[in-house]
């Protein structure tokens, strides 16, 4: 854990944050007791989205997936858009 004051926190922000990038905790502190008034800490990093079909266990797309539409059905497609 690094205590740091007010001042020292605006003078070194940047390093600050970098030490809580690492996982360590940031505590600001205020007066000259020292009073703890505020905590700097890492976020964990969003987590990846993906696609709930392709993680589905026994889902695979088939080589038909890729073929052309039949003429009749891309025209049904086209009159929709």
């Amino acid at each position: 854990m690094i205590s740091a004051t007010i001042f020292e926190t605006k003078t070194n922000l940047s390093e600050l944050l970098k030490e809580a990038g690492k996982g360590e905790e940031v505590i600001i502190t205020s007066g000259r007791a020292k009073t703890p008034v505020a905590r700097i800490e890492a976020i964990a990093p969003a987590a990846k989205k993906r696609l709930g079909a392709l993680e589905t266990p026994g889902f695979t797309l088939g080589p038909e997936f890729f073929e052309p539409l039949a003429d009749d059905e891309l025209r049904l497609w086209n009159e929709g858009a």
